[in-house]
Formats: structure tokens, C-alpha cells, sequence
């Protein structure tokens, strides 16, 4: 009967793992589409500010400014954002990455490929570890970056709740970092949500602003599949460039105010994006459990009636014996 009530003590014990799994994996679906529905609606605004960039791009002032020189030299192709690019021969000596991970395990592979995707870049890029600053926006990826020797500048836990100040604060460190030659390139790395259960690892470059980079990242926002998939634009949708404008109350003035808006674009769709694939992975991943601990306590329970039938069958065999024997 020992083995009986062990059985029974682990089938009880998945099934309450169980029940905190499914709740799990409710509350993430939940998480999950508002993340997405959130991204969705700021889209509106983030084609705005394609479309801003773009009107803007023939001026001498923006290819000048200190967020956008050097896209010309960053990027392999001719950037619509500067009238003549150069060739590809810049090679940055400095980086800053703004990793976004989240807080919480349970996610599956989820952080592991966006810090795996950070270490190949600057790998790739040729960057000695010290000329690598990380902005870790998550605790995993703080522990990561931290416990391999790197220089992390400043860390901020990932919660589902993004503030405006928040998002601005990302920018602004960012920006002065860029402004004041403390690194040639930041880029963002996040999540970015292709699907349920798809989820791609992407990284992005902030500074040197570039409207190629801005453009990706609004088509990135509508997932390829599913509810959320794209609708056809329709003509007034579409980015149109005007040859002549104006600026007021100058170039300098504006360029300045929109410019950091603009870059807080990246910020804000990446963290939207970052929430979304992580509530969604650990979605899949308790799913998974779920369906598992399903299995093991099907088995369990087939191992349970096989061990109380043995027993009942032993108990009878026994009651039978004692009687012949008493009979004789």
C-alpha cells in the first residue's frame, strides 16, 4: 500500500502544477494580445513619423545633425534619408546596445536568443569586449551581460507598464551617449513578434537615425499571420515626398525637437514588441507543461490501477488461501 499512496501523492502534485500552469498560460494569452493591440494602435503614429522623416530628407541640416551623420557611412545601400551615400567602409570602434529581455524565466529560449544575438553582432563587428556598453533593460539581460565582464551603464526592470518617461529616458541616454562620441552606433535588440508561436530576434540601429531602419520597424509591427495580419494600404496610406517646404521657426530648432521622438519610435515598438513575444512564449512554453503534466498523470494513473488491481489480486489470493487452509 506504500507504493499506492506514493503514486497517489504524485499524482496530486501534478495536477496542482497543472492548474498553476493553465493559469499561467491564460494570463499570458491575455498579456499577449493587449501587447499586440497596443503596438497595432500606435502604428497610425509610427507611419507618421516615416512620413515626417521623409518629407524632411532632402535637407542639408538633417544630413548634418548630430543623430543622423554617419547613416551614410553605417548602412551598405544609398539611404533615401541622405541624397548621396557614400560607400560602405565605416566600421564602428564604439557600440552601445540597449538589450530588452524580460525579468521572469518560463519563456523558453526567448532571452537566450536575443543575448546570443547581441554577443554574434559585436563579435561579427570585430568589438573588443570593453568597447561594448550595454543599457540592459530586463533582468536577464542585466545578469547575462554583468556576470561576462561587459560594461553595463544602467539597468531598468521590464514591466508590463511603459511610461512615456520611461521610453524618453532610454532615448536620452542613448542620444547623449551618441552626441557626445562616447560610441559611433546604438542599436536595440528585442523580440520581435512574428506569430504565436513564432518570435524572431532582432536588432536594430537607433543612431545614426536612419529611415530605412524606422521604415522596417513599422512594417514589423503587423505580424505576417493570424488576426493581426496585414491589410492592403490604400493610396492615401502611402509615404509621399514633396520636393519643396519649409521649417519653422528653423531647421535646427525642429530637426532637434523631432528627431529624439522619432528615435523614441524604436524604443517604444521595441519594448511593445519585446512584451508581446514574451508573454507569448511563455504562453507556448506553459502550454507545453500543461499538455506534459497531462501525460505523466495518464501514466501515473495507468500506474495506479495496474499496482491497486496487483494488490486487490494479492489481498484475494490471500483471503482464498486462508480459507482452503482452514477448510482443511
Amino acid at each position: 500500500m506504500a507504493g499506492l499512496k506514493t503514486i497517489k501523492t504524485k499524482i496530486r502534485s501534478i495536477e496542482k502544477t497543472q492548474t498553476v500552469t493553465k493559469a499561467m498560460e491564460a494570463v499570458s494569452a491575455s498579456k499577449m494580445r493587449k501587447a499586440q493591440q497596443k503596438a497595432l494602435a500606435g502604428r497610425a503614429y509610427a507611419r507618421a513619423a516615416v512620413s515626417i522623416l521623409s518629407r524632411v530628407s532632402g535637407s542639408r541640416e538633417l544630413a548634418n545633425h548630430p543623430l543622423v551623420r554617419g547613416a551614410e557611412r553605417l548602412f551598405s545601400e544609398a539611404s533615401p534619408l541622405l541624397p548621396a551615400a557614400g560607400e560602405n567602409n565605416f566600421s564602428a570602434s564604439r557600440a552601445l546596445y540597449i538589450v530588452i529581455t524580460s525579468d521572469k524565466g518560463l519563456a523558453g529560449a526567448l532571452n537566450s536568443a536575443v543575448l546570443r544575438k547581441v554577443h554574434a553582432d559585436s563579435m561579427f563587428s570585430g568589438l573588443a569586449q570593453e568597447k561594448v556598453s550595454i543599457i540592459a533593460v530586463g533582468r536577464k539581460a542585466n545578469d547575462f551581460f554583468v556576470a561576462r565582464g561587459f560594461a553595463v551603464e544602467s539597468y531598468h526592470p521590464n514591466t508590463d507598464v511603459l511610461t512615456p518617461e520611461f521610453v524618453a529616458q532610454l532615448v536620452d541616454e542613448a542620444a547623449s551617449a551618441f552626441n557626445t562620441g562616447a560610441v559611433d552606433v546604438v542599436k536595440i535588440a528585442y523580440q520581435n513578434f512574428v506569430s504565436t508561436f513564432e518570435q524572431r530576434p532582432t536588432l536594430r540601429t537607433i543612431f545614426p537615425l536612419s529611415l530605412d531602419e524606422l521604415q522596417q520597424v513599422v512594417s514589423d509591427i503587423v505580424p505576417a499571420r493570424g488576426v493581426f495580419a496585414p491589410i492592403p494600404p490604400s493610396g492615401r496610406d502611402l509615404d509621399q515626398k514633396v520636393s519643396t517646404y519649409s521649417l519653422e521657426p528653423s531647421e535646427v530648432e525642429v530637426l532637434d525637437a523631432i528627431l529624439p521622438r522619432l528615435a523614441s519610435i524604436f524604443v517604444y515598438h521595441a519594448l511593445l514588441e519585446a512584451q508581446a513575444s514574451e508573454h507569448s512564449a511563455r504562453m507556448v512554453s506553459m502550454k507545453s507543461a500543461s499538455d506534459k503534466a497531462g501525460e505523466m498523470e495518464h501514466d501515473l494513473t495507468l500506474q495506479f490501477n495496474k499496482a491497486r488491481q496487483a494488490a486487490i489480486t494479492r489481498e484475494v489470493s490471500e483471503i482464498t488461501g486462508g480459507m482452503e487452509a482452514m477448510a482443511a
